[in-house]
């Protein structure tokens, strides 16, 4: 940037490079009073269904609101438990609670920070028993039924779909992706002998095109992709009150629409998807390169050889983290926590009585978590310059990893103490 400054997210840059092309969608709207559903709704379900290589996609109004309709289209009810991750950001949870469920969590693989399906089968196989007149799977302490899986796909790395979907079928479970931040993300099913696109694996996904996303509106947006054509009818009276046509409802439903400007920028920007997400992969090798001599200091992202990840988030993990984002800020390097505190110790969830060294991976990963920035419009030099300054800080005799110097206590420990 002119000012030297290197934003964490630039946001500004490709959007004023499409100014043309988004203010014709705004001005179609306000020519034709098509603000709710309508062509450019269609439109844009119809291609990013594609995209996915989903049957449908149906646009609601978040990402939030897509998990939350995608649960309850699937089956989830009052009194069921839905399994998760405790690494994610709290709309994850959120979705299965408004949904009337209770989320429980299993641990996240060391290097990928997604599902372990090890982890998730020793829940399944341990933690959970029959019911022996219905065969539904419950845990065996709340006796709580067990209805659906939510893996994350975090930072636009694809979890690890087909043990997953393995363990599903076997207990009956629905699987809902949470594809909010991978667009566009592949993973190679061996189930299948193919690559897959993340939001055609599970019986639904759902999809965030928050701003910041690899494909964002100018607001608030989201979708739901599936293969199922009855929870697609569902989540479609879902986002609009319940309504299977004008007045006639169903169910009782929630106002979750997406709004017809923002569909229609989705469109736009959805063919400039595949060319950012390689320019995403491509700054990501480059990062790699710049840290391959500082592997001892920071742990650059693992991409899985059944992966093809689109880098929503550039994450590398390093001790003394809180301090090394402190160096990076006064060199006018911006940085971002994704996410400091675990979902399992957040206070807004102390009512389900987790505690601290419930999930070790997951607690060890948020104290030394770091997010750099990471988009397509980011340049060689600013690369160059933000490792050059992770060096500096390494190679400074007060930040030096010497045993003078205490591991640092991360923020979910300072807060659970």
């Amino acid at each position: 940037m002119s000012n030297g400054q290197i934003p964490f997210l630039d946001l500004v840059t490709p959007h004023l490079e499409l100014e043309e092309e988004l203010v014709w969608v705004f001005r179609g709207v306000l020519e034709t009073a098509g603000f709710i559903g309508g062509p450019l709704v269609e439109g844009f379900e119809r291609e990013f269904a594609t995209f996915c290589d989903a049957e449908y996609c149906i646009g609601v109004s978040s990402g939030t609101d897509a998990l939350r309709f995608a649960l309850i289209g699937a089956g989830v009810n009052a009194g069921d438990t839905v399994i998760t991750v405790p690494n994610t950001f709290i709309a994850t949870a959120e979705a299965i609670s408004q949904a009337g469920a209770r989320p429980d969590f299993v641990d996240i693989d060391e290097r990928t920070y997604n599902m372990d399906p090890r982890k998730l089968q020793e829940y399944l196989e341990t933690r959970c028993v029959r019911d022996s007149s219905t065969g539904k799977l419950l845990h065996h302490e709340t006796r709580s039924p067990i209805s659906a899986i939510v893996p994350v796909h975090l930072y636009g790395q694809p979890a690890d779909m087909d043990l997953i979907v393995e363990l599903a079928e076997r207990y009956n479970l629905a699987v809902i992706e949470d594809a909010c931040q991978a667009h566009g993300a592949e993973y190679f099913s061996s189930k299948a002998n193919r690559w897959r696109r993340v939001g055609s694996m599970g019986h639904a996904a759902a999809f965030s095109f928050y701003p910041g996303k690899n494909l964002g509106a100018c607001g608030e947006a989201g979708a739901v992709t599936t293969n199922d054509p009855d929870l697609a009818k569902k989540v479609r009276m879902l986002r609009d009150h319940g309504q299977s046509q004008k007045y006639h409802h169903e169910i009782e439903g929630y106002n979750g629409r997406l709004d017809a400007i923002q569909a229609g920028i989705l469109q736009t920007k959805l063919k400039f998807l595949p060319d950012g997400n390689r320019k995403r992969r491509e700054n990501a090798y480059r990062y790699n390169e710049l840290f391959g001599s500082q592997a001892h200091l920071i742990t650059a992202p693992y991409e899985s050889p059944r992966a093809k990840a689109v880098y929503h988030l550039y994450v590398v993990r390093a001790r003394y983290r809180d301090q090394l984002q402190k160096h990076l800020a006064q060199a006018q390097i911006a940085t971002q926590i994704h996410y400091p505190i675990p979902l399992h110790l957040q206070q807004a969830y102390a009512i389900w009585g987790y505690k601290a060294g419930d999930f070790p991976v997951a607690e060890r990963a948020a104290g030394e978590i770091l997010s750099l920035p990471m988009y397509p419009h980011l340049e060689a030099r600013q690369q160059e310059r933000i490792a050059q300054a992770i060096l500096e800080f390494f190679s400074t005799k007060a930040n030096i990893t010497s045993s003078r110097v205490p591991p640092q206590r991360s923020s979910f420990e300072i807060a659970s103490s």
